[in-house]
């Protein structure tokens, strides 16, 4: 997220962006909101007393937004006004603890449809339950681990940075048969921009070609938004374009959703700051941007 040296900042930023969310008490789901509201803050160089007074401007993570709206539960004391009212921006709040709105759900049905969707052999109970808490999550789990298989057999160290040329490994398969991995070369790259990899397994040679992700994307330098102008929308944050939700030509109302940026988990729902007509969508789909870049540009109507 390019905060890389910004360690001392974030750190003075948690501690601020804690006292504004109300010193909330810190388990994992809510550690994350104010984690991911400290970056934000330093981000966009904002003191806690500039993210109340600005709160209505701007893009928050959603993360924050959906911690206001009490998913995670109501803190302590409440929610901090008029912070909460103002970064809901009219988004609705639930009352009261959460699982007590919530519909009954199905566990039966639900885990026929998971059988039906991965195959009636990979779904346990513990995997309906998993599906229930994180949705998300679970299916970006089996997706993986369909086209993977299961990597978790591999040792962690070789799964996050490969073999080097003449390394060996070795790693045991459920049924308990021992697989011995030698990576012997790697080929030139392609115009396909992959290469031809050559390993022995168990001491026979095998090949084939993987795509080289190390090979850098073409980098896209997008314009910046211009300050102080209400309608030219600028990333918040750094991150990856994984949704756009509007089209040029068409009306928007202030605060509809416009596009969803995405970095180290921390989805950030950027929205107009006022109404009007979309005049220009300067991102698509995947593409990486810079805290600041310009991502649509609304003509507001007089």
């Amino acid at each position: 997220m390019g905060l890389a040296g910004e360690w001392a900042a974030i750190k003075k930023a948690y501690a601020e962006a804690n006292k504004v969310l109300g010193d909330i008490i810190k388990v994992t789901p809510s550690s994350k909101v104010v984690g991911d509201l400290a970056q934000f803050m330093v981000q966009n160089k904002l003191s806690g007393e500039q993210l109340v007074a600005q709160a209505e401007k701007l893009s928050f993570p959603s993360s924050v937004v959906e911690y206001f709206q009490g998913y995670l539960g109501h803190p302590v004391g409440g929610f901090p006004e008029p912070l909460r009212t103002r970064v809901l921006k009219g988004k609705s709040a639930d009352v009261g603890r959460p699982g007590a709105s919530l519909e009954p759900l199905n566990f039966d049905k639900l885990t026929a449809d998971l059988k039906n969707k991965f195959g009636k052999n990979s779904i346990k109970d513990v995997d309906a339950v998993s599906a229930a808490l994180y949705p998300k999550v679970f299916e970006e789990f089996k997706v993986f681990r369909k086209k993977h298989s299961d990597v978790s057999v591999l040792p962690t160290r070789y799964f996050l940075r490969g073999l080097e040329i003449g390394e060996e490994i070795s790693f045991e398969l459920e049924h308990g048969k021992t697989l011995w991995l030698k990576l012997k070369a790697v080929g030139e790259l392609d115009g396909n921009g992959e290469r031809e990899v050559y390993f022995e397994l168990n001491g026979l040679p095998r090949s084939f070609k993987v795509p080289d992700r190390s090979v850098a994307k073409t980098k896209v330098e997008h314009e910046k938004a211009q300050q102080g102008v209400a309608g030219s929308v600028g990333a918040p944050m750094p991150g990856v374009v994984i949704d756009v939700k509007v089209k040029e030509g068409e009306t928007v109302k202030a605060g509809s959703p416009l596009i969803v940026l995405s970095a180290m988990k921390m989805e950030t729902v950027v929205s107009a700051p006022i109404g009007g007509v979309i005049k220009k969508v300067s991102v698509k789909l995947n593409d990486d941007v810079k805290g600041g870049d310009l991502v649509v540009e609304i003509e507001e109507k007089k």
